[in-house]
């Protein structure tokens, strides 16, 4: 009994925000999600909304990841600037990189314009397979949805990169020269548009689980920051080990381990 209380009482000091619990909860599907890896993902989010175990804080953030899926799985993952990488074998008269314009759409002269609105990374090859057979017999089509993000504070070489969708989020960081020497790995976020779209917590456990910029169901101009770790800082991650260890110690008392 003993032991059970101290395992109860480390796991209570240990255990992940409920928010990040749920974003990890599903299957996360393969590195660029299919339509059945999101349709799977939201069906995950609608059934813990529908469950008493999470408080109206928690169901807010799964609401919000859950709009997320929905509009990828309305719009597709395509917006005007994105960059996608097009290979088409026997073919070397155009760009093997091409901007998405308005429509959503690309052009692959001398085959014309294509429009991608709807599609989803993990369908643009076979997209596009299937539109440039009315020009090319059995075409070979490999496609790559680019992302271009920005990754910002302590870092390296600070700026706007452009990668793939299945990049792992630790990757994203030695893209942009790694760490600085001072920067507060634990308060890595992300933001959109200026406004948090993971907290700490959350890109913490997206970081232990692997995940991929796709997988986290992010978009262009979605911006990485890293800040740098100040006295504050460490004093604010030191208090909280210090109250847990206060905790575990009454426990152990109260059961008459001392």
């Amino acid at each position: 009994m003993r032991f059970k209380l101290i395992l109860l009482a480390v796991a209570m000091m240990t255990a992940p925000p409920a928010s990040a619990q749920v974003l990890l909860a599903a299957d996360p599907g393969r590195a660029v999600r299919t339509r059945a890896d999101l349709e799977r993902l939201l069906t995950e989010y609608d059934a813990a909304l529908a469950s008493p175990v999470y408080s109206e804080g928690v169901k807010q953030s799964i609401r919000a990841d859950a709009q997320r899926v929905r509009d990828r799985l309305e719009n597709g993952d395509f917006n005007v600037g994105d960059r996608v990488y097009v290979s088409i074998q026997g073919e070397t008269n155009y760009p093997d990189t091409v901007l998405v314009e308005p429509g959503p759409m690309i052009s692959l002269q001398p085959f014309g314009d294509f429009s991608i609105a709807g599609v989803l990374r993990s369908e643009l090859s076979d997209h596009l397979t299937k539109e440039l057979s009315r020009f090319i017999r059995a075409p070979v089509v490999r496609a790559q949805g680019l992302m271009r993000l920005a990754v910002l504070g302590d870092v390296g070489q600070p700026g706007f990169y452009t990668m793939p969708a299945e990049t792992l989020l630790g990757d994203v960081l030695m893209m942009a020269g790694g760490p600085g020497g001072t920067a507060n790995l634990e308060e890595l976020r992300i933001e959109r548009a200026g406004q948090p779209l993971y907290e700490e917590e959350e890109v913490q456990e997206a970081l232990r689980a692997g995940l991929t910029l796709d997988q986290m169901n992010l978009e262009a101009g979605d911006q990485v920051f890293l800040p740098t770790r100040s006295t504050t800082n460490v004093l604010g991650s030191i208090l909280p080990i210090i109250g847990a260890l206060g905790t575990l110690s009454f426990l152990l008392f109260q059961i008459g381990v001392f």
